[in-house]
């Protein structure tokens, strides 16, 4: 069995999906793959059930009844990995703006370098972003930058939402308590593993935008995450977090 699992949230993916799951299996380490779908009207679960077939032990799907946000996709693929047992859980797009050849490296960051936490960054150095228009890297740059003055954190990528995490981080964070299910999700993580005083590292990455399919980013999302914080930060000032040993 592979140590390592990596979950994928869909709806309406059918044109990258199993681009996506043929390439992270192409890959040098093995790796397994849960899908957690929200019932896509595009067929999206049927063209993972069909590779399931073909990969009947390293690809797993979990169905849901609806689109019930990001942050609740990945809760529900947290507590799937952590009951079956991997000890190194991955969040990744099923749209290819995350390079799977990237998941090597997130997991020798924690693996062998020791992270407990490893970050996509696109913001080391510089902007590391392709095919974005130019209103959307300077909202994303200034968006990390705003997160980063109001919480004290100091992981350049703030929102990024490619991640490898360790069994202990998530087996430590109180998964009931995590408030946010939007873009504020991937902050709200980062946030919290940060003040249990897990190690993070960031590692640079190229972040291209999805060139197949729909984006799911709204003005809605940004919105959460600019208040969330705000509300990530204060929350904090009134309860004591104990940091992991």
């Amino acid at each position: 069995m592979s140590d390592s699992l990596v979950i994928i949230p869909t709806y309406n993916e059918k044109e990258n999906i199993e681009k996506i799951i043929r390439k992270v299996f192409s890959l040098d380490k093995d790796f397994h793959l849960l899908i957690v779908e929200d019932n896509s009207p595009d067929g999206t679960a049927r063209i993972v059930k069909g590779l399931m077939k073909e990969f009947p032990k390293q690809l797993f799907i979990e169905e849901r009844k609806g689109k019930l946000g990001l942050g609740t996709a990945y809760i529900h693929g947290f507590r799937w990995a952590l009951k079956k047992g991997y000890d190194f859980i991955f969040e990744m797009d099923a749209d290819f703006s995350h390079n799977p050849d990237d998941l090597i490296r997130l997991y020798n960051a924690c693996a062998k370098d020791g992270a407990d936490l490893s970050i996509g960054s696109r913001y080391i150095k510089g902007v590391n972003v392709v095919n974005w228009p130019m209103g959307r890297v300077l909202m994303s740059y200034y968006a990390s930058a705003y997160v980063r003055i109001i919480t004290g954190m100091s992981v350049r990528d703030t929102t990024a939402g490619f991640k490898c995490y360790t069994r202990k981080v998530l087996e430590t964070i109180d998964l009931n308590k995590i408030k946010f299910t939007g873009y504020a999700f991937q902050i709200e993580m980062k946030f919290t593993a940060w003040k249990l005083g897990f190690s993070i590292k960031e590692v640079d990455i190229i972040f291209t935008d999805r060139t197949e399919g729909t984006s799911k980013m709204n003005k809605s999302i940004f919105k959460e995450a600019i208040f969330g914080v705000i509300d990530l930060r204060l929350r904090s000032l009134f309860k004591k977090i104990k940091k992991a040993v």
